[in-house]
């Protein structure tokens, strides 16, 4: 590997064990074993580093939960079994990805400051909400319409995070799967059926 390959794996090794806020230059140059200077001229800055880094990582880690979601439930399962068979997988992920998860949130708090990786999380949403859409209705990104991506696929998004949310927060009282479906259940009452 080169520098810039270094530098990129050392920031990611940082965001694993730091989260991005806590991390100095000297911590990547130290977890790279490349000199601090190499940052600014492959990088610009930290924050680009750790913005390069952590879409790096965010990609790896959606190719490897999409795979994860794809297959879930069983087969021959109901529609309601396998729906909260994919929570299950969510919410292991929540903790075995747990340190991708902060730094994500923390990202979110960063892309205030900076464009590139407002844009990068902006687009990664309408990926995912199309995505979500998609594996609900097993059918392919192609086929799913922006009304169900927006309407469908964003509220799975919202839960999604409103999820990751408490289970960072406090895990132990953190809802599990069949909790997620009773709620959903309780609250089908309210909106009604559909137009």
């Amino acid at each position: 590997m080169g520098n810039r390959e270094d530098l990129l794996a050392g920031a990611r090794r940082c965001l694993d064990e730091k989260g991005w806020a806590r991390i100095t230059v000297r911590d990547i140059a130290a977890a790279s074993g490349v000199s601090m200077a190499a940052i600014g001229y492959h990088f610009g800055s930290r924050e680009a580093l750790l913005t390069s880094a952590l879409i790096e990582a965010i990609d790896e880690w959606g190719t490897r939960l999409g795979r994860t979601l794809s297959a879930y439930g069983t087969e021959g399962a109901s529609e309601a079994e396998r729906y909260e068979a994919l929570w299950a997988a969510v919410i292991q992920s929540f903790t075995d990805d747990r340190t991708l998860w902060l730094a994500t949130l923390e990202a979110l708090v960063q892309a205030e400051h900076s464009d590139d990786l407002r844009r990068y999380l902006s687009g990664g949403q309408v990926q995912g909400r199309r995505g979500l859409a998609a594996l609900l209705r097993g059918a392919s990104e192609d086929e799913i319409d922006d009304a169900t991506a927006r309407t469908l696929g964003a509220t799975q998004l919202a839960l999604f995070t409103g999820l990751m949310a408490q289970w960072l927060t406090d895990p132990q009282q953190a809802p599990q799967a069949p909790d997620v479906i009773a709620g959903l259940r309780a609250l089908t009452p309210l909106v009604g059926p559909g137009r």
